[in-house]
């Protein structure tokens, strides 16, 4: 715990004195190209806010080559101050270029800004959601085969009571067939004969 306190104080401290100086830098330069009073202190605010820009943009993975590109000029800028500071530009005679440079800088830093912050990242395949439809069509349970009625047996007809002596007189007469046709005597032949209903001739066949 102790080792990564002392690191990132490090890294803290290191941070604290590289934005001062490149604070510092910018300012003068700011003030050598004709941008006096309050507007020298905000071209270092300017520089050091689309480089956060750009940082966020890099951090979040979306449009990197956006991130990159305005990191890279807001680094050029910062960098350039930098080098310029250190007696390789006579502040006293600043050249025409760079003071077009400063004072079209805060349209860039807007620029940049308003695009890093404001742009909407194009939709991945991912990102987009499927139709509600499409989504929870697993979740619909298959549809049940149809399921055929039961066939149900027909009614029992009642038992057609019948007489003992009918019986009777129906093997007798069954008995006669057989003995002149040779075949057992059916219940159509057996109505025919005795004169009785079909549902009785059926039953006195089924005593038979």
């Amino acid at each position: 715990m102790r080792a990564q306190l002392a690191r990132v104080d490090a890294v803290l401290i290191q941070a604290v004195i590289a934005a001062a100086l490149s604070f510092a830098h910018l300012h003068d330069v700011a003030s050598a190209a004709g941008q006096d009073g309050w507007k020298a202190w905000a071209y270092p605010i300017s520089v050091d806010l689309l480089l956060v820009a750009a940082w966020r943009r890099l951090r979040s993975g979306e449009a990197k080559a956006a991130g990159w590109c305005w990191f890279v000029i807001a680094l050029a800028a910062s960098l350039g101050a930098n080098v310029a500071t250190a007696g390789l530009l006579d502040l006293g005679q600043v050249p025409a270029w760079l003071r077009i440079l400063v004072a079209g800088w805060p349209a860039v830093a807007f620029l940049g800004g308003t695009l890093l912050a404001h742009s909407t990242p194009t939709a991945t395949v991912n990102d987009v959601e499927e139709p509600r439809e499409f989504k929870d069509q697993e979740d619909v349970p298959e549809p049940e085969p149809p399921t055929q009625p039961a066939i149900e047996p027909p009614p029992e007809r009642p038992a057609v009571p019948v007489p003992a002596a009918l019986v009777e007189h129906a093997r007798k007469v069954a008995a006669e067939h057989h003995t002149r046709t040779g075949a057992p005597i059916d219940a159509p032949t057996l109505r025919a004969r005795l004169g009785v209903p079909a549902p009785m001739a059926e039953a006195i066949a089924a005593h038979l």
